[in-house]
């Protein structure tokens, strides 16, 4: 399926989240601050991977110069990113947080591991907010000014999802 999200990208999101739940099962500060992380980032992540990170699945179809499929799909999924893009962005900052606490306190614990952890996971969320989330955005508009523009009395519009706008 084209509208899937790339194997590499699926693979970091598996990695971080298991690296999450082994921190949740840490004792003291680290855990409960893992905890406090996983609480505001599992929703954030189910999101990513219904709308924000498939359409990525089409760049490389695209690049071969071949036909996607799935443009309803692409499209569906690019506009509904673009209006929940402003509370996606203000879920980072959320989840940023929470991953600075977690840095501090693994710091505090001797525990370097989750340090570092939480220093990738914000550097994942500043790659998803700067290229990934721009990229599906701009391919989902790429999509739509490729669909054919059908003339209706002397204008022209454009079909999309079954009914012409």
């Amino acid at each position: 399926m084209e509208t899937a999200i790339p194997s590499p990208l699926k693979a970091e999101h598996d990695e971080l989240h298991q690296e999450l739940v082994k921190a949740t099962k840490e004792p003291g500060k680290v855990g409960e601050a893992a905890r406090a992380v996983a609480e505001v980032l599992h929703p954030h992540f189910v999101k990513e991977e219904e709308y924000a990170l498939p359409p990525l699945g089409i760049l490389k179809v695209l690049a071969e110069g071949k036909p996607v499929s799935d443009t309803e799909k692409v499209i569906e999924m690019t506009e509904r990113l673009k209006s929940e893009l402003p509370r996606m962005l203000e879920e980072h900052e959320a989840i940023v947080a929470e991953l600075e606490k977690l840095a501090e306190v693994a710091c505090e614990e001797n525990k370097p591991e989750y340090a570092r952890f939480a220093e990738k996971l914000i550097l994942h969320a500043r790659t998803e907010e700067d290229v990934l989330y721009p990229a599906s955005i701009v391919l989902g508009e790429y999509i739509k000014s490729k669909q054919p523009r059908i003339p209706v009395r002397g204008r022209a519009r454009q079909r999309r999802g079954g009914q012409f706008i």
